[in-house]
């Protein structure tokens, strides 16, 4: 019986501890934030820059992005970033192939339909972030606008395609051109795409601009450890049209809305 009670109080004398240990460091940490405010209010920087990555999704399209931010005023941060992405249209549309040969029937590879260029691009731009909301909010959400620009540099990688040509079927590897039209819209011979590294020897640059314009919003903006979502808009405009899709009208100019999840740490 005694040796019973004996491990009940070590039991419950450990509980109180960890518990008593976790209330301690979330004291800590309301008093680190109730000093950094204080700061905050005389005027001081409470740190002096930031690193962050980004992960965003387009209306049109996917990128990443590194974003450097260096502090200038309590409400004001420099900013610069490089962002590497893909645009596609929205009527692309994926198909997987069968087509027969000596064996039977054979599931080919899939590929888009109508697709003439990988589009690709790389961004490098300069900007500013500026505190419009949640200044004084210890564990709420700061609420920021984004806006700058830069310039575009917009990558075109001929897509090619296997068909199937000849009496035998033989299979050829070919990109488009303006006599293979037929041929890239014809589902009856295609056999399916020729893979993601053909055709990257070829890549076309071509030069172009971009702004952006976005709200971020920052859970815990005194914390160490940068976490956030952004939505915002991108436009760009490139020196040449931008050919996608063999019966979609290339553009120049690019127009989009995105959501970005943002995770990084202040210094």
């Amino acid at each position: 019986m005694v040796l019973l009670l004996s491990i009940v109080a070590v039991i419950s004398f450990g509980q109180d501890s960890g518990k008593s240990a976790k209330q301690i460091k979330k004291e800590q940490r309301r008093e680190r934030i109730n000093q950094l405010m204080k700061q905050e209010e005389e005027g001081a920087l409470i740190y002096n820059k930031q690193g962050a990555f980004g992960i965003k999704l387009n209306t049109d399209g996917y990128g990443i992005f590194y974003e450097h931010g260096k502090y200038k005023t309590i409400d004001k941060t420099n900013l610069w970033w490089i962002e590497l992405g893909e645009r596609r249209n929205q009527k692309e549309s994926r198909v997987t192939t069968q087509y027969q040969d000596a064996s039977g029937y054979v599931i080919g590879n899939s590929y888009i339909f109508g697709k003439q260029n990988n589009f690709y691009y790389l961004k490098a731009g300069l900007g500013q972030q500026l505190l419009i909301g949640g200044k004084g909010n210890k564990n709420g959400v700061a609420v920021s606008a984004i806006y700058g620009a830069g310039l575009t540099a917009g990558l075109l990688k001929p897509y090619y395609l296997k068909v199937l040509t000849g009496p035998g079927g033989q299979e050829q590897t070919v990109k488009y051109s303006g006599d293979k039209d037929t041929v890239f819209t014809d589902p009856t011979i295609i056999a399916g795409s020729a893979g993601f590294f053909k055709g990257i020897g070829e890549t076309k640059i071509v030069a172009g601009a971009h702004a952006r314009v976005a709200l971020r919003f920052d859970y815990g903006r005194y914390n160490e450890l940068l976490s956030a979502i952004e939505v915002g808009v991108n436009a760009e405009y490139y020196t040449q049209k931008m050919p996608i899709l063999i019966l979609v009208p290339a553009k120049q100019f690019f127009f989009n809305g995105y959501v970005a999840l943002v995770f990084g740490k202040r210094k």
